[in-house]
């Protein structure tokens, strides 16, 4: 039997197929634009229009051509705590730089006008790791970013400051902040500017170096009564002296209490107590005799002492005294000036000048008697407080010779 082949069937079969093939063909395409929603009875099959530039995604996905560059190098170590961050950008401009430390405090910082660079405006500080992210834009508005980190140094050899007044405490008008520091300081810019002093109410205040370890700061005038000062010590990292780093990052904050400033006339041997403005009370005195003057100058009491051993041989008076229990001794200057209660001057308080340049007030062995002016003014005076000497017959104190540079124009004081 002769059996045919497939392609062999009717020509109205294969006319029957072809027409259900197209049927379903079309069916296919109506469906898929029915589900892109672009149908509008058009018959177009075009799709909805997004609103975008027609090339818009091509200009996404190209990559910003801004170029950002973070020294040090990611995960460098020993970096030095000044001049060796920078963040810089080509092609484009910065945006946003945040360097933070681990515990997330951020550092200052400013972006240059043309947004090319980046730079911190203060030290970093020693032993610590910082992350660095940067932002850039190129000028068609596409974003760079950068992150970085690295460990600065672990100083060999540092120093501090020693300070006074103490943290929390209340003093007088006359009380400057004062800080010794334990090496000295050859990079005298860049350890002052590490140190913010700030106040309530506000007020200029100046720091003023004495050699290259002591550091004062203080106001134009004196301090006005009730004044909060704040001072940030934001040594830790700086630089003091080559190869020698700060260790401190600590607040100190101080408040100024009632003004008092009492007034010497060593001519007429007498001292005038002023409270706020007032005179409250008028006090015999004894200063120094002829040969042993009295500084003239405005001093300001840093120690207070309830009794005290007081012997020439420390200030340069041989054998000439060795008094063991001095009552009611308050500290005018580094030298041993002192204004003091005095139970062994007879009748010299009112009278004439007996001491060895101290400001003697009379008293009672042991400090006993309330009354005595000696006690009464060491339980009505404060650190800080001001005694100025007039009409002595020797020189003016020297600023640094104790808390007393209000002793300096405030022209040479802020040179």
């Amino acid at each position: 039997m002769n059996v045919g082949p497939i392609s062999g069937a009717s020509s109205d079969a294969r006319r029957r197929g072809g027409r259900k093939l197209a049927a379903l063909a079309l069916g296919v395409v109506l469906a898929v634009t029915a589900c892109g929603g672009g149908g509008t009875g058009s018959g177009s099959g075009s799709g909805a229009d997004d609103g975008r530039p027609k090339d818009s995604t091509a200009a996404q996905s190209k990559q910003s051509e801004a170029v950002i560059g973070i020294a040090p190098k990611d995960g460098a170590e020993s970096v030095k705590t000044s001049g060796a961050l920078k963040v810089d950008a080509a092609k484009g401009k910065l945006t946003e730089v945040v360097v933070k430390n681990p515990d997330g405090e951020k550092i200052d910082g400013e972006i240059s006008g043309d947004g090319a660079h980046w730079t911190p405006s203060t030290h970093l500080a020693a032993s610590t790791k910082y992350t660095v992210h940067a932002v850039a834009k190129d000028s068609a508005g596409r974003t760079a970013a950068e992150d970085s980190s690295f460990t600065t140094l672990t100083p060999k050899n540092t120093f501090v400051g020693t300070f006074t007044p103490e943290d929390g405490s209340k003093v007088g008008v006359g009380m400057p902040f004062s800080l010794r520091f334990t090496r000295g300081i050859t990079k005298a810019e860049d350890v002052e500017k590490a140190i913010r002093i700030t106040t309530e109410p506000a007020v200029e205040v100046e720091g003023h170096w004495f050699g290259n370890d002591r550091l004062d700061f203080r106001p134009e005038k004196y301090w006005k009564p009730g004044t909060k000062v704040t001072v940030d010590l934001n040594l830790d990292g700086v630089e003091g002296r080559d190869g020698v780093y700060g260790e401190q990052a600590k607040t100190v904050s101080f408040t100024i209490g009632r003004s008092q400033v009492s007034v010497v006339d060593a001519k007429k041997h007498t001292m005038k107590v002023e409270r706020d403005g007032k005179v409250i009370k008028t006090i015999p005195i004894t200063a120094g005799a002829p040969g042993t003057e009295t500084w003239n100058g405005r001093m300001v009491v840093s120690e207070r002492l309830k009794v005290t051993r007081m012997n020439g041989e420390t200030v340069g008076f041989g054998g000439e005294y060795d008094i063991k229990d001095v009552p009611h001794a308050m500290r005018l200057s580094t030298s041993g000036t002192f204004i003091h209660g005095n139970y062994w001057g007879g009748g010299a308080f009112g009278n004439y000048n007996a001491s060895h340049g101290c400001i003697g007030l009379r008293d009672t062995r042991g400090g006993w008697d309330k009354k005595a002016p000696g006690a009464w003014f060491f339980e009505n005076t404060m650190i800080g407080d001001v005694v100025v000497v007039k009409n002595s017959n020797d020189a003016t104190i020297a600023p640094d010779n104790g808390l007393n540079g209000w002793n300096m124009s405030w022209e040479k004081w802020k040179a």
